[in-house]
Parts: C-alpha cells; structure tokens; sequence
C-alpha cells in the first residue's frame, strides 16, 4: 500500500463536538491526525528516523460558518515532510469550506557533519566529518548517510563545520574533459572488444559519456575509470 493512501486511510472525521469554530480544536486534532498518519508508517520508510510534528496556527482573520463535521486530508503532491501543510474541509455544514493549516514534520536521524571548513572543489575524506543527528526534513536535499556515498567526492561550495553532508553538497570528480582520447570496451557472453574513441562529454565515473568513434560513430556509455568507456551489451 502506497504512502498516499495510507494517509487518506488515517483522514477520519471530527466529531461534531470538537467543529466548533475554535482554532485551537482544529489545531489539536490536526495533531493527533498527523501523528496518526506518520504512526502507520512501515518501519521501512521511516527508517532509523525519530519524526516529530509541530502544527502551526490557522489565519485568525479566517470566518468560517458552523460546521458539524470536519475532516483533514493531505492535499495533491503535499507530503508529511518538512514545512508542508495540512487541508481542513467542512463536509457537513451549511457551507462548505476548506482552509489550510501550516504544519512542519521533522525527522531526525544519523548524518555525517563536517568537523570544520570546507573549501569548494575539495575532495572530502572521511576524516572531514563525524557522526551526528540532525533533522533530515530540514532540506530538500538527502542526508548522505552512508560514507561511501560522499567520500571521494568533491564539494560543490564553500561549507562550514557541523552542516550535514547532503547530496546537493557533493559531486562526483571528473574522470577526462570533453575531448580526451579515451578506451571504449564492450564485454559480451564470451567476447571482449576495445578501441579508441574521443570523448564528446565530461566524463564522471558512473555515469554516462558520448564517445565518437574512428569510424564516425558516436556511442554512449558508462564511465568506469579516467580512461575507459564501456558499452553496454
């Protein structure tokens, strides 16, 4: 069962008693629906996070008619995680409405922060960081958990100590320039092929270069090391 519909599964009615226009009813049990909806998570998505909800205030300039039931929902591509909000609509009233209520869902769990200033275009080293929590809806961006993932890697800006490395803050390094003369191999069930090609692209280890060959061709592969294209077969 999908994130969202688990959600909607948690979005049950208020009860008449609590839909007297009184923000801080509305705020109490867009609470407790929250806290209900992220409870129903699988253990594996969330993870090894420690998730905590704070809701915020609703306008007070808001006039909303009596309503006597009222019910929360997750609006279209909204999702419990950092600064979000939460809908609140009247589905027995006179008048039908529907407000918006500011939340925030932090996640806080293991990341790796730097131990001090980081220079732009350095390569991180595991010994740039320490283990620490931090909250890891904080920033769009994904806490690289696992060293393996930003080790080697370059620093895309200037950063200072205690940031947790995200995957915005690093790039993989350049392997050859557009330009270089580079290997290009295929490796097949029983066969293996080489020749020399010129890079069209920048090369970064993993991921995909175009390659012009002898002949002309112009091939696309996989960049394994400073010197070497393989093709997929």
């Amino acid at each position: 069962m999908g994130f969202a519909q688990r959600l909607r599964q948690c979005a049950l009615p208020l009860a008449a008693a609590l839909c007297a226009p009184a923000w801080a009813q509305y705020e109490q049990v867009s609470q407790q629906w929250v806290d209900q909806a992220l409870a129903q998570l699988p253990a594996d998505a969330k993870g090894p996070l420690r998730m905590e909800v704070s809701v915020g205030a609703l306008d007070s300039r808001l006039k909303l008619a009596p309503c006597a039931q009222v019910e929360p929902y997750l609006p279209p591509n909204t999702r419990l995680w950092g600064r979000t909000r939460l809908g609140l609509r009247c589905v027995d009233g006179a008048t039908r409405w529907s407000v918006f209520l500011p939340i925030t869902v932090k996640a806080f769990g293991p990341a790796w922060m730097l131990r001090g200033p980081v220079a732009q275009g350095a390569v991180l080293t595991a010994a740039d960081a320490e283990q620490g929590e931090v909250d890891w809806a904080e920033d769009r961006s994904p806490v690289l958990a696992d060293p393996a993932l930003w080790v080697g890697q370059i620093a895309t800006r200037s950063y200072m100590p205690g940031q947790a490395i995200r995957q915005s803050m690093v790039r993989a390094p350049l392997a050859f320039q557009a330009g270089a003369q580079v290997r290009v191999v295929a490796q097949g069930s029983g066969f293996s092929i080489s020749s020399d090609g010129q890079a069209l692209s920048v090369g970064v280890i993993g991921q995909a270069a175009r390659v012009r060959m002898d002949n002309g061709r112009i091939l696309t592969g996989t960049v394994l090391d400073a010197r070497t294209v393989e093709l997929s077969m």
